[in-house]
């Protein structure tokens, strides 16, 4: 009787750890996101302030940045869709007394950020 709580409270740790490692995905992917809305919406501010205060100089229209908005924001759509899968799948091997360890999620997540912080360097660097 003893041996079943244990194992039962040590099955409840495991559950919560796999639901604090999902939210931490969330909170991750609403990061990228809000980043990405940021993104789009700082080419607009410019554009706005510059009309406001009659500039001679035209504000540049690149495009890059709404595109790389797009995309963070699309990431961190991809990332929260991603995290719900491997949510499911730990919680899964955890009701069958194992886990397995899968690094996929966090080598998508990086490979990703890494390559929309090339883009944004880019696009900095040109502007």
């Amino acid at each position: 009787m003893e041996d079943e709580k244990l194992s039962n409270r040590r099955n409840a740790s495991d559950h919560l750890a796999n639901e604090r490692t999902f939210l931490a995905w969330v909170r991750t992917s609403i990061g990228i996101m809000g980043f990405g809305f940021v993104v789009v919406k700082f080419s607009l501010f410019t554009r706005q302030v510059a009309a406001a205060l009659n500039t001679a100089t035209p504000v540049p229209r690149t495009g890059y940045s709404h595109a790389i908005g797009v995309i963070l924001v699309a990431l961190g759509g991809l990332v929260i869709l991603f995290a719900f899968v491997r949510y499911q799948v730990t919680k899964k091997q955890l009701e069958a007394g194992g886990f397995y360890q899968s690094g996929t999620l966090i080598k998508i997540t990086t490979a990703l950020i890494f390559l929309v912080s090339i883009l944004l360097l880019i696009y900095l660097a040109q502007t």
